[in-house]
């Protein structure tokens, strides 16, 4: 019942009631790769995967490998000065061929939000599938994936106040097209079941009903466990009143130092979150860290697993940026 009862919470959570179902796991980098391997054998020699430059590796490593399969990767660019990648740089990509379009819906490193529709119906004219990241959105607005109108959206549940695991929703038509993991005797009608190979983690199901429950709290709601749709938008809609100040202080802050480059959006609006990433032109990003970790603040620096991204912008991945977030 607990399981079930999860499995509930996140499809509300992720507003994908009745036009698709929740697969939950261990990590969104264990649920991208069981997704790529899913598609693997429906790839036929020719067919093309446009990955993101931008990136976390968790959803570009899996779809690099179906390679050997027979697929052509295609790279849809950032601009290396800013960052950004355009849509009219991913329509360049896109072609008849185009079978799957993998991006983030925020760069763990950028901070900047993708317009997820818009890319979502760009690749749906070329008759692709989307498989987004939500790592970095989740924790920041409300997840949305029937108005996005996406095939594939995984977020880690960790990164929203939750327990170590993952959840990957999946609109039933793309759902349907896949085998998925589970043995031979698992019907392939059985979903999420097919996907969840040896089942879902139980204790961690019921921290996600803690999360639900933290939601309705933040949301003023009498009765927290109760929560609804309108319940997920305005428990983010304090969150996002919460942050805002900060972000715009910090950006503010960091922009009025001559030495410091900003990696992302160098402003503090509503089109990118929390996520704040900047190197300076004379200190590395980790004597930096260090030193503010000594003050009791804690942030990171390193490459954030948007390894290829550090490269495109002419940053040493290894001592990457500095983060905070």
């Amino acid at each position: 019942a607990v399981v079930d009862e999860a499995h509930d919470f996140v499809r509300l959570f992720m507003n994908g009631d009745g036009v698709g179902e929740v697969v939950l796991g261990a990590s969104s980098s264990v649920l991208c790769r069981m997704l790529a391997d899913a598609y693997q054998p429906t790839i036929r020699p020719g067919d093309e995967i446009v990955v993101a430059e931008a990136g976390h590796e968790a959803n570009i490593d899996p779809w690099l490998r179906l390679e050997a399969a027979g697929a052509r990767i295609r790279w849809w660019r950032v601009d290396p000065a800013t960052g950004h990648a355009s849509l009219d740089g991913l329509r360049d990509v896109l072609d008849a061929r185009t079978r799957i379009v993998a991006f983030p819906h925020v760069s763990n490193l950028l901070g900047e939000i993708v317009d997820v529709a818009a890319v979502t119906e760009a690749a749906h004219a070329v008759g692709a599938r989307v498989v987004v990241d939500g790592v970095a959105y989740a924790p920041h607005r409300a997840m949305d994936v029937t108005r996005w109108d996406v095939d594939w959206y995984a977020f880690s549940t960790y990164k929203v106040y939750g327990p170590h695991m993952a959840a990957m929703w999946g609109r039933r038509d793309a759902l349907a097209e896949l085998e998925g993991p589970n043995h031979f005797f698992v019907d392939k009608d059985d979903v999420p079941y097919k996907f969840e190979l040896g089942g879902v983690n139980h204790e961690g199901c019921a921290g996600l009903l803690g999360t639900r429950d933290y939601l309705g709290v933040l949301a003023d709601l009498p009765e927290p466990e109760r929560l609804d749709r309108a319940g997920v938008e305005k428990a983010f809609e304090v969150m996002t009143a919460c942050e805002l100040p900060a972000q715009r202080r910090l950006i503010q802050y960091l922009r009025s130092k001559e030495r410091v480059r900003i990696i992302g959006p160098a402003h503090a609006e509503l089109s990118r979150v929390g996520t704040i990433s900047f190197v300076h032109s004379s200190k590395t990003s980790r004597i930096i860290t260090k030193a503010v970790d000594r003050s009791g603040i804690a942030i990171r620096h390193g490459h954030m697993y948007a390894y290829r991204l550090c490269e495109a912008l002419g940053l040493d991945p290894e001592d990457g940026v500095v983060r905070v977030s």
